[in-house]
């Protein structure tokens, strides 16, 4: 087999838990309020991260905030709820913020 062919197919499926949970983070509408690197309505997902480095407890906090929304923790915009997210979404989802949405 083609070295390249098999480099290219190690390539892809080692990036695709993080195009997985972007495409995640799309469909489920997180992009019109949250960017990987740049604050839009809400903070960006690395300075999500950043916030959550040292807690232990962080993917439990980022979701239930996901699914159950809150106010307050980072300025006067709420986090809307998004009870459809599914709870094993939502863990996907918070495990990619916490890796720097890499």
């Amino acid at each position: 087999m083609n070295k390249s062919i098999v480099l290219g197919s190690l390539a892809l499926a080692l990036s695709a838990p993080a195009w997985a949970s972007l495409a995640l983070a799309q469909k489920n509408a997180c992009a019109s309020c949250h960017a990987v690197e740049r604050k839009l309505m809400g903070p960006s997902y690395q300075e999500i991260a950043k916030r959550y480095t040292d807690q232990t407890d962080a993917e439990a906090i980022l979701v239930k905030g996901i699914r159950a929304g809150g106010t307050g923790k980072w300025g006067p915009v709420p986090m809307p709820a998004q009870p459809s997210v599914s709870e094993a979404d939502a863990k996907t989802l918070a495990a990619w913020i916490l890796s720097g949405a890499k």
